[in-house]
């Protein structure tokens, strides 16, 4: 695909991925709650969700898009049940207007100890 891009520089430390392709005028992303040196950001889902959402708006913004044109967002928690309202409580604060589709889905674990949030979205560039 000719109009396929990868953005490497938004990878984290030690990460296998871009975390930002843009094909087809659309961005897809991942996010995870990391800080600038990739160490997890927080131990609370409160300080998490505030980390992964912006790396997410970070991400979004070196390609070309941003927040507000999230067309689909998938939310993986690893407790849904206790997480929600905290996640739900930060992502008002972010999407207030421009609310994208979205869904929950509650996992056992994710990639890193510790990690209570992970983020994919695809965004209109």
């Amino acid at each position: 695909m000719s109009d396929l891009r990868r953005y490497p520089e938004t990878a984290k430390p030690g990460s296998l991925s871009s975390d930002v392709t843009v094909v087809g005028g659309l961005a897809f992303v991942t996010s995870i709650p990391t800080d600038s040196n990739g160490q997890l950001a927080g131990e609370t889902i409160e300080q998490q969700s505030v980390a992964v959402i912006e790396n997410m708006r970070t991400d979004l913004e070196r390609c070309g898009s941003n927040l507000n044109r999230i067309a689909h967002l998938t939310i993986y928690l690893t407790d849904i049940e206790n997480q929600r309202a905290g996640f739900n409580e930060i992502y008002r604060t972010y999407f207030e207007e421009t609310l994208p589709v979205r869904c929950a889905v509650g996992v056992a674990r994710l990639a890193r100890p510790g990690m209570h949030v992970e983020l994919t979205a695809v965004a209109a560039v």
